[in-house]
């Protein structure tokens, strides 16, 4: 934690790393510009705070790229301490402005001279494609504009030659996740929150009354939002500017609307991007739809226009961690730059940052456009990249059923059960994979109660409407308990049997994994047992072997960076204090790093990185130095198990203690709430898509086996379905066995232990920081075999 704990990595120690990246006698220039989106404040924080820990100098300019015209006051060099507090403010804090004057040359002109004057010559653009065009113009025309600044005598021949190239890196800051090349553009998911906040609001209010409601979303030109928000609610009804109803779609509504309230379903949901169109390029607007419900089928019929209430309120975590990624990435990214470098974005793919030139992502952007207007919308569902098209085609499997009449039957049984301890998102899963099932022409059976349930008998054949209303609800409706299955693996089979259950699909965490395991190897004793088993990973811990991220694990992050929020501000209220939180993950330390880089922590004490007494010391030190600035608070998560001996009481004891006189200490332990609430956007629609996806598995396995009654003995029929980097992998529990610390119940090796570093750095510790993998740029969106995973 403290200075002499750089642990050594794979790329050289701290020294190496800073020999590498000087960026002494640098200058960084920082601006947000067009739209504002919530977590622009955490990338501005992460690039003034990664600029000064290199020894670079960083500067706010205010205003946007107005502000770097009109020069002055709105240029102004930024401290450590002034981006503190800012993590969890909407907005952001340096403003931003539509510029015209910039769109000129004489505009660019001035704003050149306004940089050369503070030999800022590294810009760093938070904005969506037209701020980050706006930066490559600039930058291809740098070395003209400043010998045109010589001959006008307002520069110097030697500050042509010392700032002669600008480097240009861009962050996407924009709420509609309308950028190509990256999963996500800041912003994106917090605005997901506002709109789900809404839609669970209405659906009280609408159940009550047998209402429709007509949701407008934004997205003037993507749907992304809409889409998602659709996923993620379970909506009737989706308008998308990339992919427009078919002809006739007034009549399909309607009948699919009636449909739905004959299966005694109280409320409809329809909900409209702000640019939704016709195949005819025709907008169609939510009073339209509004009308069309009134008059076609007399439902009570409201509009919700949810407008600016998108862009605001405080970031969601993942906004957080992903700013904060980038802002870091984005200066080694500037200080690593050549006069050949091309201007490059920093985008995410999977859960790795990677840099992309940034003029074909904005070309590629462009292209959607073209295609739209050219009414080729297959093209443009296809441009927007593999995930939205995914999540379109789930979309559309979930939200419409086929006449019996019309599904193929499989002659197949189902069995879905939920194992471990509730996370948020698993019933979102759990509809998912019902419906899928039904889809495929399978029976889909629920398991009640967990293995407990399955031993004793408590399986019931779901319908496609008994799921309906599950994406928002948090906990585990089927009921789930930690119960193993070994010792009842006798009656397991019995049931199996009795059912003639022909594959299973579990949800749940560790223990559902522990579970598939014994499943595995009883098939040599059991012939019931060999039948295709894929799991998916559904825990807060986010501890499952073969997959960087579970289902349950992003509500609960966002449930201890709302809590840090909120203790953040009483500290800073009564001044001179330090809260010690303790977070939940077993061994794991996820929640405990993850929620420490979002709530911007001082500290994070967690199991996979050992630590002694005189790392408690030098982080006591280091909150008595901060004390002395105007930054007077503290805050310390620790993970549950992270040390049997120094306790969440023992720490703050020692806290209390060696801080006295200079800050007092509060501890609290947040506890089982972690484990509920409703479930965020994001493990709504990763828990909808993943069991989507391993519900297909199921019935490609079963597919291939037609007929012939084969026996599955197989490695590779009893699976663990999860992200890994880039891809989406089915991975036999067999081989995942030698990836496993079984004793502490985690992953040998984790992902986001890279990630430690940040949270130092960005606290002001010393810390050895591997730069991104080859800090090289990748082409945009190269379309491999392998499933992409979006996350």
């Amino acid at each position: 934690m403290g200075d002499h704990d750089v642990s050594p990595n794979p790329k050289g120690s701290f020294r190496k790393f800073l020999e590498q990246l000087s960026g002494a006698g640098k200058a960084i220039g920082v601006l947000t510009s067009g739209g504002d989106a919530q977590g622009m404040n955490a990338a501005v924080r992460a690039v003034v705070r990664m600029g000064i820990y290199v020894g670079a100098k960083v500067y706010f300019i205010y205003e946007g790229y107005q502000g770097m015209v009109d020069g002055g006051r709105n240029i102004v060099e930024a401290d450590w301490e002034s981006v503190s507090s800012i993590l969890q403010v909407g907005g952001t804090i340096i403003g931003s402005a539509r510029c015209k004057d910039f769109r000129s040359r004489e505009g660019r002109l001035k704003a050149a001279h306004n940089l050369v004057q503070l030999g800022i010559t590294n810009l760093c653009v938070i904005g969506g494609d037209g701020s980050l065009t706006g930066a490559n113009i600039f930058r291809k025309e740098w070395s003209g504009l400043l010998e045109e600044l010589a001959r006008e005598g307002k520069i110097n021949a030697e500050e042509v030659q010392e700032h002669g190239y600008l480097n240009v890196v861009g962050m996407v800051g924009s709420i509609d996740n309308d950028f190509c090349g990256t999963d996500m553009t800041i912003g994106t998911d917090s605005a997901l929150h506002r709109i789900i906040e809404v839609v669970d609001a209405i659906m009280t209010t609408a159940q009550s009354h047998q209402r429709t409601f007509v949701l407008e979303v934004m997205g003037r030109h993507c749907g992304y939002l809409a889409l998602v928000s659709a996923l993620a609610c379970g909506a009737d009804w989706v308008f998308l500017p990339e992919s427009p109803p078919e002809e006739g779609w007034q009549e399909n509504m309607c009948i699919k609307l009636s449909e739905n309230r004959a299966r005694k379903k109280r409320l409809n949901i329809i909900i409209v991007a702000e640019g939704a169109i016709d195949t005819q390029n025709k907008p169609i607007t939510s009073e339209q739809i509004k009308e069309l419900v009134v008059t076609q089928l007399g439902y009570d019929t409201r509009v919700t226009i949810l407008g600016h209430v998108q862009r605001g309120g405080t970031p969601s975590a993942f906004d957080r961690i992903l700013a904060s990624r980038m802002g870091v990435e984005a200066v080694v990214a500037l200080l690593q730059a050549t006069p050949e470098t091309p201007a490059c974005v920093v985008s995410l793919s999977g859960n790795q940052a990677v840099r992309l030139p940034l003029m074909e992502c904005v070309q590629m952007t462009q292209e959607v456009q073209k295609a739209m207007d050219e009414r080729r919308f297959k093209d443009a569902v296809q441009l927007r990249g593999r995930s939205f098209e995914n999540n379109l085609n789930t979309y559309k499997r979930l939200a419409i059923k086929l006449p019996d009449s019309q599904i193929p039957k499989s002659n197949c049984n189902v069995g879905v059960v939920n194992v471990g301890a509730p996370a948020a998102g698993m019933n979102a899963a759990v509809r998912a994979a019902v419906r899928v099932g039904i889809a495929d022409g399978h029976k889909v059976f629920a398991v009640y109660d967990g293995f407990e349930g399955f031993a004793k008998g408590q399986i019931k054949e779901i319908g496609w409407a008994d799921v309906g209303g599950w994406t928002g609800q948090g906990g585990s409706i089927l009921g789930t308990k930690r119960t193993l299955p070994g010792k009842y693996l006798e009656d397991i089979a019995a049931q199996m049997h009795a059912h003639g259950i022909n594959a299973l699909l579990i949800i749940g965490g560790f223990e559902a994994y522990l579970g598939l395991l014994e499943l595995s190897a009883a098939r040599e004793k059991h012939k019931e047992f060999c039948v295709p088993m894929v799991m998916v990973p559904a825990t807060v811990s986010n501890n499952v072997p073969g997959s960087d991220f579970s289902i349950g694990a992003d509500t609960a992050l966002n449930t201890i960076t709302d809590t840090c929020d909120r203790i953040k501000q009483s500290a800073s209220g009564t001044k001179r204090r330090v809260f010690i939180i303790e977070t939940m993950g077993g061994y794991c330390g996820y929640l405990a790093n993850m929620g420490g880089l979002a709530a911007g922590a001082d500290a994070a004490y967690i199991f996979e990185e050992p630590f002694d007494i005189r790392d408690l010391q030098s982080n006591v030190e280091h909150l008595t130095e901060k004390m002395k600035t105007t930054i007077q608070r503290g805050l310390v998560l620790r993970n549950e198990s992270c040390n049997e001996n120094y306790t969440t009481d023992f720490i703050y004891q020692l806290y209390s203690e060696e801080g006295k006189g200079v800050f007092d200490c509060r501890k609290n332990v947040l506890g089982h709430m972690q484990q509920g609430g409703a479930p965020s956007p994001f493990d709504r629609n990763f828990g909808t898509k993943i069991s989507a996806r391993a519900m297909q598995w199921i019935s490609k396995k079963l597919k291939e086996s037609a007929g012939r009654g084969k026996r599955f003995v197989s490695d590779d029929s009893v699976c663990v379905l999860g992200i890994s980097k880039r891809n989406l992998l089915f991975q036999p529990v067999a081989k995942l066995k030698e990836e496993t610390d079984f004793e502490h119940r985690i992953p040998k090796e984790q992902w986001w232990l890279k990630l430690r570093p940040l949270m130092k750095i960005l606290a002001k510790y010393k810390a050895s920081f591997e730069v991104s993998d080859a800090g090289q740029l990748e082409p945009v969106q190269p379309r491999g075999p392998e499933e992409h995973a979006t996350i």
